[in-house]
């Protein structure tokens, strides 16, 4: 794989990493909700389980946080070492010609 092909790829995995902690961000807010509705409604099954699946959702985000940090900064990283942008644009010059 080139390296410019390699370089949108790893953009595209951090646009994917990126959707997937903006969804478990989604799940916590709705076990959240769930949890206060839950103090009206008193089911104790609720109450016993919500706080676990909270609670690993919780770190599957710091989880999905942290590599997704770690990968943009490798990306990043990457495009900076293999010249990327210069890349672009002789990717485009060609694309014109």
């Amino acid at each position: 794989m080139d390296k410019l092909k390699k370089f949108e790829l790893m953009e595209k995995i951090i646009r994917q990493l990126e959707d997937l902690r903006n969804s478990q961000q989604a799940i916590l807010e709705k076990i959240s909700n769930i949890e206060v509705e839950n103090i009206e409604v008193d089911d104790k099954s609720l109450e016993k389980v919500l706080p676990e699946v909270h609670q690993r959702t919780a770190e599957n985000l710091d989880t999905l946080t942290s590599l997704t940090e770690e990968f943009i900064s490798r990306t990043s990283d990457f495009g900076e070492k293999n010249n990327v942008a210069k890349l672009k644009e002789q990717q485009e010059i060609n694309n014109t010609k």
